[in-house]
């Protein structure tokens, strides 16, 4: 982990790590859905491929420079996505992700310091490797092991890289920005960051919207919610840690601090 960043940007960091598992609001567990595994094969391949396309035309020295994440250049970030892609085919392989927490750090900073050219193929070849594994034939409802104990289906291990495909990509800090990505993926990504926080004891009943539809997340409602208005892009901003929420309004309360992703 980098060293102290302001505390959206901190938030932002393993993204997709393990969390507490709340009760839902309204009662029940938190269940994941199946989601369709296949077409989103298709998603992480078009990002990758903008996001190769655009690293492509860096400069040689770019990639040892700093990016929007504090203490990562974009060779750590690029160094990352390709051994994500590796630790997402162990999950799906039935593997542990990473062999442990100090040996996915080290990985990362040895591949960060590469040349462009190397770091464009490892890239590749490993999305290539991931897009294998998702081809091959499974039992799409099982669920699978991430980091620290989370579990998931595994239809939804491709939204996964997803995400991490597309943000890290406006995270490189090289011209794509969070109203860049695809309409599709920002909603659903603000459902499934809302879903994760709903429950949460220390994020208040809280209502997000974009003037078109309206999300609900946070612990139980106990008395009127917070109302968080804003686009989606700045939605999504603040919920992954991307942007402070200046961007956003708020009524009935203070903007949520949001705990750590």
């Amino acid at each position: 982990m980098p060293d102290a960043a302001p505390d959206h940007i901190a938030r932002a960091f393993d993204l997709r790590a393990g969390s507490v598992t709340f009760t839902r609001r309204g009662g029940g567990a938190r269940v994941s859905t199946m989601t369709d595994h296949a077409h989103d094969l298709g998603t992480v391949r078009e990002a990758t491929e903008r996001l190769l396309t655009a690293v492509a035309k860096l400069a040689e020295a770019a990639v040892t420079e700093p990016s929007r994440l504090p203490g990562w250049s974009r060779g750590h970030i690029l160094a990352h996505l390709a051994r994500n892609a590796d630790a997402l085919v162990n999950v799906l392989e039935g593997r542990p992700m990473y062999a442990d927490a100090a040996t996915r750090d080290a990985d990362i900073e040895r591949d960060a310091p590469r040349p462009l050219d190397v770091q464009l193929a490892d890239v590749r070849e490993s999305a290539a490797r991931f897009q294998e594994a998702g081809a091959a034939p499974a039992d799409w409802s099982r669920t699978v092991e991430l980091r620290n104990g989370v579990t998931d289906s595994a239809s939804r291990v491709p939204f996964r890289r997803w995400v991490e495909v597309e943000l890290h990509h406006v995270d490189l800090g090289i011209g794509y920005e969070l109203e860049d990505l695809p309409a599709k993926f920002t909603e659903r990504e603000i459902d499934f960051l809302a879903e994760r926080f709903t429950g949460h004891p220390d994020v208040p009943p809280t209502r997000l919207t974009d003037g078109t539809r309206a999300w609900h997340t946070g612990r139980e409602a106990d008395g009127p919610e917070v109302t968080v208005t804003g686009s989606r892009a700045d939605l999504l901003g603040w919920l992954a840690g991307r942007r402070d929420g200046s961007g956003l309004t708020v009524d009935g309360g203070p903007l949520p601090a949001l705990p750590p992703l």
